[in-house]
């Protein structure tokens, strides 16, 4: 890789950069999704206690950037969380800006540590490629799986004759039971349901519900965001017994959180739920993708007919003597492997 670019490096804290300004305007161009946003990485600062910074390189062939946060003295990590689907490097132009990015952190860290890089749009290796180049030691390997549906232009009847027949079954069986909506927009009282519901689910307690309410709010005033609630027919007026959250951004629609009442499983609100939610997507959103986040959950590949990696980039700086410990277990693995390969 060509590493003679000349680039300008800035490091700039998070807090310090202000909606509408140039870093804000080409996360906002570039943005595929709401892991890319100043929103997101602010908000996870504001709620979750993620302190981050923007790390980028300028050029006039273009800009790449990478948020990070320290996770401990000497070792930065990608700014992300439970919620975050996927991390990438924000790009434009050049991707071998990424190299004079990656020259410029050893003075700030001895370690990085990228979980969750998707490679179905190069970013896995582009990043790998440039950490090698900037002189770091590089590992990279799969560290968790994505489901998503392809949609390839079908509308929701043609996609549903796709289903399994069990899950055909179900939904023929039960979608006459509960009675399902949908809002676009955020309401305080369907919020407060969908809680209600979550702690009544399998689920167990809610991670950061404040930053997950704040992203409901945003994205609903935004007009991206999808809550759908079941109840059961019977008792139309009674308590939900199924809640999920998705949102669309682009041609994609992202499916962020799911529960049902435990007491209502006999309905199988949560799958007429998820099948109202596809039609939705697919014949008034008219969405390319549907993107069921991380977890290799079996559930997930009733509904979705791709699966792809997520990979863990780890780099770590050449001569930091606390890296030893880290790249011994790394060869060690490697060789562990290499041998059961073998036989």
């Amino acid at each position: 890789m060509n590493i003679s670019v000349n680039a300008s490096i800035y490091h700039q804290p998070l807090r310090e950069v202000q909606p509408g300004t140039r870093l804000d305007t080409l996360l906002c161009e570039e943005a595929r999704a709401p892991f890319d946003r100043l929103w997101w990485w602010q908000a996870l600062e504001r709620h979750c206690g993620l302190s981050g910074t923007l790390h980028g390189a300028r050029s006039e062939a273009g800009e790449a950037l990478l948020a990070l946060h320290e996770a401990a003295p000497g070792h930065l990590v990608a700014l992300a969380n439970w919620y975050t689907f996927r991390f990438r490097p924000i790009m434009r132009g050049d991707p071998k800006l990424l190299v004079p990015l990656a020259k410029a952190l050893p003075p700030l860290t001895r370690r990085i540590t990228l979980d969750k890089v998707p490679d179905e749009d190069g970013s896995a290796r582009a990043l790998a490629q440039a950490f090698r180049a900037a002189g770091w030691w590089v590992f990279c390997e799969p560290c968790d799986t994505n489901h998503a549906l392809e949609v390839r232009g079908r509308d929701f009847a043609t996609y549903h004759a796709t289903l399994p027949g069990p899950l055909h079954t179900t939904l023929k069986r039960k979608s006459g039971k509960v009675h399902t909506k949908i809002l676009t927009y955020f309401d305080a009282e369907a919020w407060a349901q969908y809680e209600a519901i979550y702690a009544q689910s399998w689920k167990g307690e809610e991670g950061a519900p404040a930053f997950l309410r704040a992203f409901a709010e945003a994205e609903g005033a935004a007009g991206r965001l999808r809550l759908g609630l079941a109840h059961d027919a019977a008792n139309p007026t009674g308590p939900a017994i199924a809640a999920q959250m998705w949102s669309v951004e682009g041609n994609t629609a992202f499916i962020h959180k799911l529960a049902h009442r435990e007491s209502a499983r006999a309905l199988s609100p949560g799958s007429v739920l998820t099948a109202a939610l596809f039609r939705h997507a697919l014949d008034t959103d008219k969405v390319a993708l549907v993107d069921f986040g991380t977890g290799d959950d079996a559930y997930k590949r009733d509904w979705m007919n791709a699966v792809r990696p997520r990979y863990r980039i780890e780099a770590l700086r050449p001569g930091a003597l606390a890296n030893l410990p880290h790249l011994v277990r790394r060869v060690a693995a490697r060789h562990l492997a290499a041998r059961f390969k073998r036989g």
